[in-house]
Parts: structure tokens; sequence; C-alpha cells
């Protein structure tokens, strides 16, 4: 005896069928879009971080991120879950650049921007080292590299005012 026949799903029904199969397939297509591949393997970083902030309101962000360079010349980029550019923080010696979709700004300081972006001043040549396992000193930040062998670091931010921590999980 063969089973009865389901009816077939109304137009909105295969609206929305249709819809969740077109975004799983740009999830997958976003992850499948290569990335470029840095000349100086040893100067690229890709994971995840976030930050929360405690100012007034709370503020809490996080993204996939790609490092590459050095604290002189190098570029950070933020991406969405899907592989989108959410922000790119390009900087040389004499300038730094924030791009964020159509908007671009344009700064002579670096710390500048990166509190533009993130509501904090990062600080980015800091960061470097800390990536690499070393720990180096920035008034106002403290950071723990006891998981980085695992990948994984976290720097507290104390003072200026908003306290922050920054958390990062590397994949490689």
């Amino acid at each position: 005896m063969k089973p009865p026949r389901q009816p077939l799903p109304s137009p909105p029904e295969r609206r929305a069928w249709l819809g969740l199969l077109s975004l799983g397939l740009l999830s997958l297509a976003g992850c499948a879009t290569p990335r470029p591949t840095p000349t100086d393997p040893a100067a690229f970083w890709s994971g995840r971080l976030a930050l929360q902030l405690q100012s007034t309101p709370p503020q809490n962000w996080s993204a996939s991120f790609e490092l590459q360079g050095s604290a002189d010349q190098g570029q950070l980029v933020l991406l969405s879950p899907i592989g989108t550019t959410l922000a790119r923080l390009s900087w040389t010696p004499q300038a730094a650049v924030l791009e964020q979709g159509q908007d671009k700004t344009e700064s002579a300081n670096l710390q500048s921007l990166s509190q533009r972006l993130t509501g904090t001043e990062l600080p980015i040549a800091a960061l470097f080292e800390w990536l690499a396992g070393k720990a180096a000193d920035v008034p106002g930040w403290q950071v723990d590299l006891t998981a980085h062998r695992e990948g994984r670091l976290t720097a507290r931010k104390n003072a200026p005012a908003p306290e922050a921590v920054l958390r990062i999980l590397l994949d490689r």
C-alpha cells in the first residue's frame, strides 16, 4: 500500500524554503571564497576576535579577522560570519585608512581610526607582539598569554575609559 501523497507547499511556503536554501548557499559560497595568500606567512594571523567595552551603554561585538604586515605597515580586515568584509583598516608610516562599505576615512593616526572602528584605541603595535607570543607592555593594558600555545589570548584595558576586554582565538 502506498503512503498518502503529501500536498504541494503553498507559494508562500515555497518562497520561504527557497529563501532559506538561497541563504544556505550564500553562506557556503562565503566560506569558499579564497583569501589572498600573504607574502610572509609569519606576518599573517586569522581567527576570531571579540571586544567588550564597559561604556554607556555597554558594547559587545565579534568578527572573524585577518591581520597581516607589521606595526609599521599592515592591514586588519574584519569579516562577517559568511565571509563578507565588514571593515578594512590599512596603515603605512605616513597614513592610515579605514574602509567600511562605501565610507573611507583617512588619518595620519592609526590609533584614532582603531578607536573609530572599535570604540576604543586598540594597541595595534602591541597586538603583533602579543600574537607572536611576546608580552609587550602597553600603558593601561594587561595581556594574558597563558593560552597562546592553544591559539588564544586575552587583553584587558583598565585605563583610560572605557574599560575593555579583547579576546582572540587564532585559526593557526
